[in-house]
């Protein structure tokens, strides 16, 4: 038997790609849309799902995953845009801010703006931290297909509880999780169809940032998520 033709293979990985563009598809309707066996549709869209590039709805359709947005538009790009709203939130909140994209099983720091004096939590840009503690890992983790949270739960500082509060609230908190004496308050940054692009984060000293988490801080983290949001439209 011959080996498969890679563009043949690429050319079915597209129709699967533009079959869940525009909108949910369950493998029933892949099948319809692409004329591919549902073997073939199955197997490919298992395979895409695995670079992040389509994922499962909480009712299981198949839709675009996020890997689909940060390849829409350069890493630069965002980083640049969610630099100009971390001064921002520096500012507002006398925290170090940062914002994170996911790769994998980790968070990258793409942009960050530190607290200029006193006690602070340096990120520098490029950190690579893991998906299993922090705030900003719950933000991005929380709204992730469910496998792959299945997946990091079993060596997270958090649960999935933690995760469900996340999705119900709209900001994640956490306390020394990632490092002994530094508390973070993060949200998501979604593209205008939902994708989550990445997270916004502000991170300090407990002692300042408080085991609960202000109002005003909360409003400030909020408001630099949909200042990003927006701007990266």
């Amino acid at each position: 038997m011959g080996q498969p033709n890679p563009v043949a293979v690429l050319d079915k990985a597209v129709a699967i790609l533009r079959a869940v563009a525009d909108e949910p598809a369950s493998l029933a309707e892949l099948v319809t849309r692409t004329g591919l066996p549902r073997a073939t549709a199955h197997r490919l869209a298992v395979a895409l799902e695995g670079h992040r590039l389509v994922q499962r709805s909480p009712d299981g359709a198949w839709v675009p995953g996020p890997a689909l947005a940060e390849l829409g538009r350069s890493g630069a790009g965002l980083a640049e845009v969610a630099g100009r709203h971390l001064v921002a939130l520096r500012d507002s909140s006398g925290e170090s801010s940062q914002f994170y994209v996911r790769e994998g099983g980790t968070r990258v720091c793409v942009a960050a703006a530190e607290r200029t004096s006193g006690l602070r939590d340096t990120v520098p840009v490029g950190a690579r931290l893991p998906m299993t503690a922090g705030s900003a890992a719950h933000a991005l983790l929380a709204f992730a297909p469910a496998e792959e949270v299945t997946r990091l739960l079993p060596n997270a500082s958090f649960t999935a509880r933690t995760l469900l509060d996340v999705r119900r609230r709209g900001w994640a908190h956490s306390i020394a999780e990632r490092e002994p004496g530094v508390a973070s308050l993060s949200a998501p940054v979604r593209s205008p169809s939902g994708t989550v692009l990445g997270a916004v984060s502000i991170s300090g000293p407990v002692e300042r940032l408080g085991r609960r988490p202000s109002p005003e801080l909360i409003s400030a983290v909020l408001d630099a998520s949909t200042a990003i949001s927006r701007a990266a439209r």
